[in-house]
């Protein structure tokens, strides 16, 4: 079906990724990759299922933070991922390294690496685009309000994926869909 954006914001101290809707036409996530320069070829996946991963799951994903209490405040207080280790980074002396717990023992990082001079957040090759994190429809909705009162702009597509920034322009979503669904079909 297509993705069709209804936007669902408010005022905001700072901007939001506003993510493109998908045409009708795509297959988006289909097992077909698309483009628009007809010299890359398309890729069919095959529909049979895949042999079984050599990996137990993501471990954690670690991002940069500029403020630690602001990063706290809001994974912790605003969307409801409780803070559940902090300790100093072992690689970087003076440095906080703290874990959110985001569901099925997967975890959400942050360092803060004070004394370097770090740039805004960038979208570069190999870097992150945005963070997809799963949350059961009444999570959603509280979430979303949540959000909403903080003043920060959500961009909502189709009622399933909530899109918006995090304190330091970090890309994030919401997503409904159960862990292994995207828009109602099973990936993977």
């Amino acid at each position: 079906p297509s993705r069709t954006a209804s936007s669902d914001s408010t005022t905001s101290r700072r901007s939001t990724w506003r993510p493109r809707p998908s045409p009708a036409s795509r297959p988006c996530c289909a097992g077909t990759t698309t483009s628009s320069d007809s010299s890359v070829p398309r890729t069919s996946f095959p529909s049979r299922r895949s042999p079984a991963s050599s990996a137990r799951g993501v471990h954690h994903v670690a991002l940069l933070s500029s403020n630690v209490e602001r990063t706290i405040d809001f994974f912790d207080g605003i969307l409801g991922f409780p803070l559940i280790e902090i300790f100093e980074n072992r690689d970087y002396g003076g440095s906080t390294h703290f874990f959110f717990d985001i569901g099925h023992g997967n975890c959400l990082a942050y360092f803060d690496l004070p004394g370097l001079d770090l740039g805004a957040y960038g979208e570069v090759l190999g870097g992150l685009h945005h963070l997809a994190i799963s949350i059961d429809r009444e999570n959603w909705e509280a979430c979303r309000q949540r959000l909403q009162d903080a003043g920060i702009e959500t961009v909502n597509i189709d009622h399933s994926s909530l899109y918006f920034t995090g304190p330091d322009g970090e890309r994030l979503e919401l997503i409904s869909d159960p862990l292994g669904e995207m828009y109602g079909k099973s990936v993977g």
